[in-house]
């Protein structure tokens, strides 16, 4: 069974930081790109950042030099660091992995940036 469940969304102010967690099923943990993406309100989701099983990222434009994106092979965890957030930054923001030819979401968390 393949699980991801998202953590640590809430409310920031501009400017400010937020360290979204997934924790991810070990069976697929260890041999898959992880993703982050985001909805906001009435769009499409859009990809935010990805790492490979060997540590590679890459980021969508709009975060570069903002976010983070981590893992921490012990602990079957991926984390989204958000620093420098912006009110654009408010959506839900859903791990996800592609173990073919499945898509694996988790429930997403929300993230509010507001002053």
């Amino acid at each position: 069974q393949v699980q991801l469940v998202e953590s640590g969304g809430g409310l920031v102010q501009p400017g400010g930081s937020l360290r979204l967690s997934c924790a991810v099923s070990r069976n697929i943990f260890s041999f898959y790109t992880i993703h982050w993406y985001y909805q906001a309100p009435g769009k499409q989701r859009e990809l935010v950042a990805g790492i490979t099983s060997s540590g590679s990222t890459n980021y969508a434009d709009s975060v570069k030099g903002r976010f983070t994106i981590s893992r921490d092979n012990a602990k079957n965890t991926v984390y989204l660091q958000m620093n420098s957030v912006k009110p654009e930054d408010t959506a839900v923001y859903y791990c996800h992995v592609f173990a073919g030819p499945r898509h694996y979401w988790g429930q997403g968390t929300q993230v509010t940036v507001s002053s």
